[in-house]
């Protein structure tokens, strides 16, 4: 059985590494920051694309390399409806299985494609000395976690269960994860409407997460 938090501990976010970033500062206008793992994916991510421009809302698409080369044209529809994209690696690595080298490596794979110094480790999983050569690099690069875990990927669960895993827990500066991806699309095309209206309704911001 996966055993995983729906809201980050804050004690969790502090034994990790402090280049790590889980959620953002509260702003002058109440604002939350919606994001996409996984994608583009040919039927999720022109979905969440449309449901987005419902609500005029800003999201985050974390990009893994090999599905740009895939699908190249859905990652220029999300670059040209104003969202931010980041990288996710090419290949879904695990930071945690891999040595830093190979790790960085498939990074670097992946921005041959895409055109981001914002990332995401897939599973959340990146070692300390991983984070701290990103944060370190030439541009620096900006590493975001998550404080709101839809659990969109868990087929055990329903979509109404997915949607309340986010509406118990968000708040002005949440960074929420859902995925544009086979696996989630059930849950993820359910619960993402209803939460794009629960914010409107509260009046929240959704924007992107920033690229610097």
């Amino acid at each position: 059985m996966v055993t995983y938090w729906i809201k980050t501990p804050y004690w969790l976010q502090k034994i990790f590494p402090k280049q790590l970033i889980w959620s953002m500062p509260a702003q002058t206008e109440p604002s939350v920051y919606i994001t996409f793992d996984d994608g583009p994916h040919p039927i999720a991510t022109p979905y969440i694309l449309e449901q987005l421009d419902k609500y005029n809302a800003k999201a985050t698409f974390f990009c893994i390399g090999k599905n740009v080369v895939l699908y190249p044209d859905v990652y220029k529809q999300t670059i040209e409806k104003g969202h931010t994209i980041g990288n996710h690696t090419h290949n879904h690595l695990n930071g945690w299985k891999n040595d830093n080298a190979t790790y960085r490596a498939n990074i670097d794979e992946a921005s041959k494609y895409i055109d981001s110094h914002c990332f995401r480790p897939p599973y959340g999983k990146i070692k300390r000395s991983q984070a701290k050569v990103l944060a370190h690099s030439n541009p620096a690069w900006k590493i975001y976690m998550w404080n709101v875990l839809s659990a969109d990927f868990d087929r055990s669960i329903t979509p109404e269960k997915c949607l309340q895993n986010v509406l118990k827990n968000i708040n002005p500066g949440s960074i929420i994860i859902f995925h544009d991806s086979d696996k989630a699309w059930e849950r993820m095309s359910y619960a993402l409407p209803r939460v794009l209206e629960f914010c409107q309704q509260k009046k929240w911001k959704i924007k992107a997460l920033p690229k610097y």
